[in-house]
């Protein structure tokens, strides 16, 4: 199991990085249309600021692009900071799943052993949430989002991050501080979860669930719920589509958030230099402590809600699937 596991990993990881990439492609074809002899008036200030006021005015809202990819009479492929970012996390993640499977040992040790034990206890608590049934066809996803999420929010806890300057800009960036990525995990999340409905439920139960009366009732009661419970599943439709905005939103809040503390802990001390360079060190430590609760904490809390999303939707299907096999018993 944990080999396909793996395969299945490293394919969403490129996933998640494609998807990414397009709206970063668009903002930065957005600022190219800037004319050249103004992006030269202007670069070497913006430059400038950018390294005189990070202190005061914290990180920027959105990424910064770092260079380019050529791609001959495609013309070029902009990479920003926190783009460049979740390539690194997403290698090392490859790497470190292509090590620690290598070899695999009837008794798992060092790297075997951990990935099974998070591999095994993700499953045993995604299968009691979602059933046995779904969770075959879902957990490759789920494991995979929260890995990635996780270990994207510790890299950019490391020192260099954010403060590091290549071309006037940060040269790494918290890859979940870039609303673009979080934006594109959660599409594709409801990409998944539409085609997951409709493969567990069917067309006619997938409507049913949404605008289908529920409980039991009778005479005219009956053909009264059945007009609320339709008006209701409009209501339905419209929070399912405020999902991937509150998905993205407070995981990039509270990264962006938790970035902008750290580095406002670390240049609250000005003067003398002495205890500026003393200060800046020790006045951020507890809240890395604080920011790695918290990057665990929403890496699982995203992985959670998109699975109890899924389980809402999938769960009608298993209890119709139960109910026949217990009647055929009598």
């Amino acid at each position: 199991m944990t080999l396909s596991v793996m395969r299945l990993i490293k394919t969403i990881l490129l996933s998640l990085m494609l998807a990414g990439l397009v709206p970063a492609a668009r903002c930065a074809e957005a600022g190219s249309a800037t004319p050249p002899a103004e992006q030269t008036q202007t670069a070497e200030p913006a430059a400038k600021n950018v390294e005189e006021h990070q202190h005061e005015h914290g990180l920027s809202p959105g990424p910064n692009d770092i260079f380019t990819i050529p791609l001959g009479p495609l013309g070029s492929f902009p990479v920003s900071n926190s783009m460049f970012v979740t390539w690194i996390v997403a290698l090392g993640i490859i790497i470190f799943a292509r090590i620690a499977t290598r070899r695999m040992k009837e008794v798992p040790d060092g790297a075997q052993n951990f990935l099974e034990w998070l591999v095994e206890g993700l499953y045993n608590f995604l299968e009691s949430i979602l059933g046995p049934k779904v969770v075959k066809t879902t957990f490759w996803f789920f494991l995979t989002i929260f890995i990635f999420i996780l270990f994207t929010n510790w890299f950019g806890l490391i020192p260099g991050v954010g403060t590091i300057f290549y071309k006037g800009h940060p040269l790494l960036r918290g890859g979940n501080a870039d609303l673009n990525m979080t934006s594109a995990m959660a599409l594709i999340f409801m990409v998944l979860w539409l085609f997951w409905s409709l493969r567990f439920n069917g067309l006619w139960h997938f409507l049913l669930h949404i605008f289908g009366p529920k409980g039991e009732s009778t005479g005219f009661i009956k053909y009264m719920m059945i007009v609320i419970f339709f008006l209701v599943g409009f209501l339905e439709v419209i929070s399912i589509a405020f999902r991937p905005v509150s998905l993205s939103f407070r995981l990039y809040g509270n990264v962006f958030a938790g970035e902008n503390l750290l580095e406002a802990m670390s240049g609250i001390v000005q003067n003398p230099p002495w205890a500026r360079a003393v200060f800046s060190v020790l006045l951020p430590i507890p809240f890395y402590f604080l920011e790695i609760l918290v990057g665990l904490v929403q890496a699982f809390v995203f992985m959670l809600l998109t699975t109890v999303f899924t389980a809402l939707m999938c769960s009608p299907e298993d209890e119709h699937g139960k109910e026949p096999a217990k009647e055929g018993h009598h």
